[in-house]
């Protein structure tokens, strides 16, 4: 029975974990001396494919739907949240914006180490989303719950290769059905996100753990 005891505790530990992220990076990541860092803009998405899942936009107050684009708002999101800590230098969106006419469309890898090239960026990191559905309903009483999944992705510029990658995914749902998430309900106010909400939660998560791992201090 005791040989099993490692693997119960893993197990355990898991169910207790977030269960809405994970992540991965190169074993190298934190030797690459990555310090300046450029925000990949999502290539531009056709007004039909916006209406049709994964993406839905809650209705305004007329009735229409909203007419933010949720890969835009996820990419302004990613750019805020890296923008705000310290240690590493984001090439500001004015620069991306002057050359991103350049970039050839295609897959982001390809995509993110052109943009690095034109704006001498050490890494790219760019965002991609893959479910994003509002809230129906107010904040103390949805009908429907946001639902929010995207890949986050940093690519090093001089090899071409992705060296970190961190994915989201979270339906919220009520404490009655998830009480291993008692800490998170409490921080959220006891409330329902917006989509918008959600998805700035798993952006700072994302981004955090990145940086921490870039710049840890030695021990």
């Amino acid at each position: 029975m005791l040989k099993f005891l490692p693997l119960l505790l893993f197990l355990f530990s898991c169910v207790l974990g977030p269960g809405n992220f994970k992540s991965g990076h190169s074993t190298d990541l934190g030797s690459r001396n990555i310090r300046r860092i450029a925000v990949l803009p999502p290539e531009s998405v056709s007004v039909e494919a916006k209406t049709k899942p994964p993406y839905s936009s809650a209705p305004s107050a007329d009735g229409k739907s909203s007419e933010k684009e949720p890969a835009a708002g996820l990419s302004n999101l990613l750019y805020t949240t890296v923008s705000s800590l310290p240690n590493w230098q984001i090439v500001s969106d004015r620069e991306v914006r002057e050359v991103i006419a350049k970039v050839p469309p295609g897959g982001d890898g390809g995509r993110a180490r052109t943009l690095g090239e034109l704006v001498y960026a050490d890494a790219v990191i760019s965002g991609r989303l893959l479910r994003y559905r509002e809230r129906v309903g107010e904040e103390w009483g949805a009908k429907s719950p946001a639902s929010v999944a995207f890949v986050l992705e940093l690519w090093d510029v001089k090899r071409g290769d992705r060296i970190w990658f961190g994915e989201f995914d979270e339906t919220q749902r009520p404490l009655s059905e998830n009480l291993f998430a008692l800490g998170e309900f409490t921080q959220r106010g006891a409330r329902w996100l917006t989509a918008e909400e959600l998805t700035l939660e798993g952006v700072k998560k994302a981004v955090n753990q990145l940086h921490q791992i870039l710049y840890r201090r030695p021990a």
